[in-house]
């Protein structure tokens, strides 16, 4: 296999000039990002209440809830949430998630197997850009953005944030990428279909090994802002498996993808689900990388 590491680059650094259209493409079918997004792994959630403090009671402000992928964990554990998303179809969509699981965890608590969350679902999505959402009087414990930060203008993002938080409050982003691993042959064959139909795709591109992968950009962002103390990470890794199916729906989530003309869009996907079922068996695995930075206001 050709070292591929001069190509390698996060999926998370969108080219700025496109940065506000392609985050505009996640609101087009809200249903299908709820259905073919991942979730976090348990221990992020365990990670956060260590060193962000997002605990019981501990007042939330999530940037970019999407369908409530973040939203919903971090309000079962007790979190009292206010959740800013962009896009009105998947506030709605978060909105309905976080009532059905309010609704479930009462249920568990009025049959005696709750786990201490019960009817204390207590969580608001609000639909507005985060640049332009005025804050509330009452500065936040925690600010959490799951693999939504990346859209958020950077020129206000770090400073809003700080402003948001009380003295000693918690900056949370997750980030993802996609990494090395999984099924790996997959991964190499499919980029003839990205150089067939993408032109801008780049000639050998490879999912980068997790070792190359770091977050100093974000680290030396916040740092520049000079109101936040250093930034503490931790990493996850997680495989996942998907049919063509359901692969094909998560491609058609990324907003790259649904920023393609229909016909080579549709050229695209017919050509990496003719990969999947004519050499793999129908089925790959994915592996991606989940990073969460922590940094408290000083």
């Amino acid at each position: 296999m050709p070292d591929n590491t001069a190509h390698a680059r996060r999926d998370d650094l969108p080219d700025e000039l496109r940065r506000v259209s392609l985050s505009r493409t996640f609101d087009e079918d809200a249903e299908l990002y709820d259905r073919a997004r991942p979730g976090y792994p348990p221990e992020m959630y365990d990670d956060l209440a260590d060193l962000a403090g997002t605990r019981p009671g501990s007042r939330v402000l999530e940037v970019g809830c999407g369908t409530g992928q973040a939203t919903v964990p971090l309000a079962v554990r007790g979190c009292l949430i206010t959740a800013v998303e962009a896009g009105p179809r998947m506030a709605a969509v978060a909105r309905r998630n976080l009532a059905d699981a309010g609704n479930d965890a009462g249920n568990r608590a009025r049959g005696g197997a709750g786990s201490g969350a019960g009817d204390g679902i207590t969580a608001e999505v609000v639909t507005a850009d985060f640049e332009s959402w005025p804050l509330p009087d009452e500065p936040f414990d925690a600010l959490v953005s799951a693999t939504a930060f990346h859209w958020i203008d950077p020129a206000v993002r770090v400073a809003k944030a700080a402003d948001a938080l009380r003295p000693g409050g918690a900056l949370s982003v997750v980030r993802t990428q996609h990494v090395r691993g999984g099924t790996e042959e997959f991964f190499v064959e499919v980029q003839r279909c990205y150089e067939r139909f993408d032109p801008d795709t780049p000639p050998g591109l490879r999912p980068p090994a997790a070792a190359d992968i770091h977050g100093s950009d974000h680290a030396d962002e916040v740092a520049r802002g000079g109101r936040f103390g250093p930034t503490v990470f931790r990493r996850y890794e997680h495989d996942l498996t998907y049919t063509t199916a359901d692969y094909l729906d998560l491609l058609r989530t990324y907003s790259g993808h649904r920023a393609l003309p229909g016909a080579t869009r549709d050229g695209l996907l017919a050509c990496v689900a003719g990969l999947i079922d004519g050499r793999y068996g129908g089925r790959v695995t994915k592996r991606h990388l989940i990073e969460l930075a922590v940094s408290h206001l000083r």
